[in-house]
């Protein structure tokens, strides 16, 4: 079953967002806590969205996104932030259905587009994008600006 994340899912959501860095090898970069979670999914004002997969009333995977906006297109768009399934549910369509709901969310507000960034080493995840008809946009590049080179070029 999928449907909107509630707050009670917020600890077994920051679980499975920290299960998700350990498989990307980057465990140690994960500092996610669960009032961190619960803040900008329930928050005063927030701009983070998500929903689970449930199988037996156990969350066993989520899709955590947040909006974008296409100054081309004019609309807003959603951007996938986070899409994991715990490895004992994967196979059953709980990562197809997520997506789904995701497209369903994205036509049913006008938004023209849903993104996401996967890692060039996970086969798994891009043979399953690419089921689905997702295309990589290979001509552009990510850049991120974190930790000290952030710091010091808000301090120039």
């Amino acid at each position: 079953m999928i449907r909107r994340a509630q707050p009670g899912d917020v600890a077994a959501m920051v679980g499975l967002v920290h299960d998700l860095a350990e498989y990307e090898r980057a465990a140690d970069e994960c500092h996610l806590t669960t009032g961190q979670l619960h803040e900008a999914l329930f928050g005063p004002a927030p701009a983070l969205y998500a929903h689970v997969a449930t199988a037996d009333d156990v969350v066993v995977g989520c899709a955590i996104w947040f909006l974008n906006y296409s100054t081309w297109r004019g609309t807003h768009g959603i951007y996938l932030e986070d899409l994991y399934v715990t490895p004992s549910a994967r196979g059953r369509g709980h990562g197809r259905a997520l997506l789904v709901e995701l497209a369903r969310e994205a036509v049913a507000s006008g938004y023209h587009r849903v993104e996401w960034s996967v890692l060039n080493w996970n086969q798994p995840a891009i043979t399953f994008y690419d089921s689905l008809g997702a295309r990589p946009q290979d001509e552009w590049t990510t850049y991120r600006l974190t930790d000290d080179a952030l710091t010091a070029l808000a301090k120039s």
